[in-house]
């Protein structure tokens, strides 16, 4: 079985734009619940940009 790394590259997307939009995490929600799992690598991405949230380097968004 072959990994996408697909949440890493929603996590990127979010750090790029320094915004947390409700696209991008219903999107990584999606992901985590179609693969059942999370790699050690997506698991990175997505403490990174808890991290980063945390300092406020990323701003969540909320929907309108």
């Amino acid at each position: 079985m072959q990994a996408t790394y697909s949440i890493r590259h929603l996590v990127e997307k979010a750090l790029y734009i320094k915004q947390l939009t409700p696209d991008i995490e219903n999107e990584i929600n999606y992901e985590l619940t179609r693969l059942g799992y999370i790699s050690d690598i997506d698991y990175e991405a997505l403490e990174l940009l808890m991290d980063e949230m945390d300092a406020g380097r990323v701003q969540l968004v909320s929907s309108r």
